[in-house]
């Protein structure tokens, strides 16, 4: 594994940070905690964290071309949220997102729309989430039925690959991206993690390599577009949720991670567990999607 410290740590202590996204407009990262219902806003400038009240835990989330808004997979539902106004329009709140299913891992594709999936909060429910679409009209679609953790949601550099992971099965699967109307066509199995890891929160950079955090194992990979390993990233604790590239040139990987089932031994052994963590890497991310209305 790669010995690369962060030359930054935001100490969030975040119970399950997630969806961490970077807002070039504003100079702002934007991340979720999802079991503590609360959204995350650091000013990249002032290194000034703001911290929101939500009125549902919040999954993940996507920029709004030409609006402060967030689209925005709330655990019941997918909404346009002004975070600091505390408003939300709700888009969508599907009849089959009942108790015990929420909605987790979410991005905005090349082409403006957003993908969102839910998952079963219990390991003993039937895996009955689903991956969906909102399309700039509006038009919502199911497109990948019977999934038990829905994660690891990213899109090719040129907009024509979707990648997905249903966490617990420990598959990364790459779906072609059909237009216009976005369904999914052909799947293979991109990448399989180790035993140990759960793909979970991902981003594609500049060359087209695939960063996947990945849950239990206390790192990140770095994927090449055939799916090979180029690169392992230890982290200083075991659970990363999600990554993007941020700052100025797009050269910081961020990564977020949770504190949360952890017991006081471990967290003794891993202080910074829930904190958000940046590393300058010698690569670039690739600009945020933003959801066209």
């Amino acid at each position: 594994m790669s010995p690369l410290q962060p030359f930054d740590v935001i100490a969030t202590r975040n119970i399950v940070g997630e969806g961490i996204l970077w807002n070039p407009h504003r100079g702002e990262l934007w991340w979720t905690d999802i079991e503590s219902g609360r959204m995350h806003c650091y000013d990249w400038s002032r290194r000034a964290l703001e911290v929101y009240a939500a009125p549902e835990r919040v999954g993940s989330f996507g920029l709004v071309a030409g609006s402060r808004q967030l689209i925005t997979a709330f655990a019941s539902g997918v909404a346009l949220y002004d975070v600091r106004a505390g408003k939300v329009d709700w888009m969508v709140r599907p009849p089959e997102v009942v108790p015990g299913i929420r909605f987790n891992d979410g991005r905005v594709d090349r082409q403006g729309r957003f993908w969102c999936g839910t998952m079963s909060e219990s390991a003993q429910r039937p895996a009955t989430g689903n991956l969906y679409s909102m399309s700039r009209n509006g038009h919502w679609q199911r497109h990948v039925k019977g999934v038990r953790i829905s994660n690891g949601l990213c899109m090719s550099a040129d907009g024509a690959k979707l990648y997905f992971a249903d966490s617990p099965t420990r598959v990364i699967q790459e779906y072609e991206l059909l237009e216009p109307d976005g369904r999914l066509g052909k799947r293979r199995e991109f990448a399989r993690t180790a035993a140990n890891a759960s793909p979970d929160g991902a981003a594609i950079d500049a060359e087209g390599c695939l960063w996947s955090a990945q849950w239990g194992a206390g790192c990140v990979v770095r994927y090449t577009p055939d799916g090979e390993v180029e690169r392992t990233l230890a982290l200083p604790t075991r659970q990363p949720t999600c990554v993007c590239f941020a700052g100025p040139d797009l050269d910081v990987l961020c990564v977020t991670t949770a504190k949360e089932n952890l017991d006081a031994a471990i967290m003794r052994a891993e202080p910074d567990a829930g904190a958000v963590f940046l590393y300058r890497t010698d690569v670039r991310g690739l600009p945020e999607s933003e959801y066209q209305r």
